[in-house]
């Protein structure tokens, strides 16, 4: 029995042994993963990699764009003034012409005709008035008939002028200079031209189109809250497609001072300097209008800026960590900004891999910072 019982008691202080023993190994354990655990949260995560600029400094231009089709200030459409048949034709398309220069010639000789006959009625008439008048002032003649002779005299000055008058219209000038920009299908020798009587009818029965190419001109529509940036007399650059490579200098000379209501715009019209004459009316333009011009700007990328509510900002790095910087932005043109306050001169402006960052977080800068190139 005594045996029994001590057989007993052994067994029960190996299991208890047993028991702290495994306590033991996983509380040493639990220590051991506590470790590792603590140690791999204290392990610094992965630089981010980024690409960083420097402000430049040289002149912001703020510009209003636009884009219209080029037309002409001074067209003119050259209408027959009779019905003739056309003689000669001196000219064609692409010519350049002087104001007063003769560009066709219709037939003369039924007015050559009747002109001399008016002249011959007229310098009897005058020399018949010539006699009567001394006569009449021997009261030899009656006011009557001296005056009867004085109006036959003033008609036939009158027809002879206005035969005159037609015959120098089978001359076909050009009322402006310019060059010929259109010759009607019809207009040969031995066709028959004359007259419209309206101006819509001119475009389909003109005989020539005379376009000044030194006043060429495109009228772009602004909104009316963007009309208070604009002025007469600001310059403009106008680039075509047609011409490529090539910016032709504008100016703004007028601003119509009537709103379409229709699309709440004023029409602001451009003339363009064209010494070349390289540009044509009927051009697709693109035009920029400088209405402001800061020579020395501080200017950063668009694309720096922080996709973010409130105040613009950017981030710059400060030794290897990503600092969150507000901004004051002035101008702005194509893919710059101007900034006026909260950044300085020296600083590197984050420009790509800003979207992965964190104030304080740590960066990595990729490149070597140079000023970026302004537009």
């Amino acid at each position: 029995m005594n045996l029994f019982r001590r057989t007993a008691q052994s067994r029960a202080v190996a299991a208890l042994a047993a028991t702290v023993l495994a306590a033991a190994l996983l509380s040493g354990c639990g220590d051991a993963n506590g470790k590792v655990g603590a140690d791999k949260s204290k392990e610094a995560a992965p630089a981010v990699p980024v690409e960083v600029a420097v402000p430049k400094v040289g002149e912001m231009l703020a510009v209003y764009s636009g884009t219209a089709a080029i037309s002409a200030d001074r067209a003119a459409i050259v209408m027959p003034k009779i019905t003739a048949e056309i003689r000669q034709v001196l000219v064609n398309e692409g010519d350049h012409v002087r104001a007063g220069q003769v560009l066709a010639r219709l037939d003369a000789d039924q007015l050559r005709l009747q002109g001399a006959q008016a002249e011959a009625n007229f310098r009897k008439l005058e020399r018949d008035y010539a006699r009567n008048l001394e006569l009449q002032k021997r009261g030899l003649v009656s006011v009557t008939a001296f005056d009867n002779l004085k109006y036959e005299l003033d008609a036939a000055r009158a027809t002879y002028e206005l035969t005159a008058l037609q015959l120098s219209y089978t001359n076909v000038r050009s009322p402006i200079d310019g060059i010929v920009t259109r010759r009607g299908d019809n207009v040969m020798p031995g066709n028959t031209v004359s007259p419209m009587g309206s101006v819509i009818d001119a475009s389909v029965s003109a005989m020539f189109v005379v376009t000044d190419l030194q006043s060429l001109v495109l009228t772009i529509n602004v909104p009316e809250g963007q009309l208070p940036k604009l002025a007469v007399g600001q310059p403009a650059e106008i680039t075509v497609d047609a011409v490529p490579g090539k910016v032709f200098v504008g100016r703004v000379s007028l601003i119509v001072p009537r709103v379409d209501r229709a699309t709440a715009t004023f029409p602001v019209k451009i003339e363009i300097s064209d010494d070349q004459e390289m540009l044509r009316t009927g051009m697709f333009a693109r035009v920029a209008i400088v209405y402001d011009r800061r020579p020395d700007a501080v200017q950063i990328p668009r694309s720096a800026l922080l996709d973010s509510d409130g105040p613009p900002k950017v981030f710059v790095v400060e030794g290897d960590k990503a600092v969150e910087r507000p901004l004051e932005l002035g101008l702005s043109n194509g893919g710059f900004v101007e900034v006026l306050s909260g950044l300085n001169r020296d600083e590197k402006v984050v420009v790509v891999g800003q979207g992965a960052l964190k104030a304080g977080t740590e960066v990595r800068v990729v490149n070597e910072p140079a000023a970026p190139t302004a537009g």
